[in-house]
């Protein structure tokens, strides 16, 4: 897994922290409003949240990070359904992104997942001009 850059937020005033803490103490119920429209959480997120918000109402200051999965060569191909050496192959051409840690070839789960999407597109392209 690779760590994406973290951003750290300073802890709210006494004051805010105060009101967010009260807010939450009626329970883990969040609402999220995007541009007007609410948008529902899955409980893994909604859980986030409430830790995020939680950890703001007892004044502590939070750092947010990323991790994004790394796959070997071999995970990648089992999970795009090609071999490992065509997997390979596409990466030496730089169909596929790569990176190396040490002289071992990792490569990002969105990549794969990118290659697969465009897989999927281009054989219904083919079936709509047949």
């Amino acid at each position: 897994m690779a760590l994406i850059a973290p951003r750290m937020t300073a802890a709210l005033p006494p004051e805010d922290a105060g009101k967010l803490q009260r807010a939450l103490a009626g329970g883990d119920d969040i609402t999220v409003f995007v541009d007007g429209t609410v948008h529902r959480l899955t409980p893994q997120a909604r859980d986030a949240v409430v830790d995020l918000l939680s950890r703001f109402s007892r004044g502590e200051a939070v750092t947010v990070s990323s991790v994004e999965e790394m796959l070997t060569t071999s995970q990648a191909a089992e999970l795009a359904g090609i071999s490992h050496t065509y997997l390979r192959n596409m990466t030496d051409r730089g169909e596929i992104p790569v990176e190396y840690r040490g002289t071992h070839r990792r490569i990002r789960l969105a990549a794969i997942m990118a290659w697969l999407d465009e897989q999927k597109k281009g054989e219904q392209k083919k079936g709509e001009q047949a």
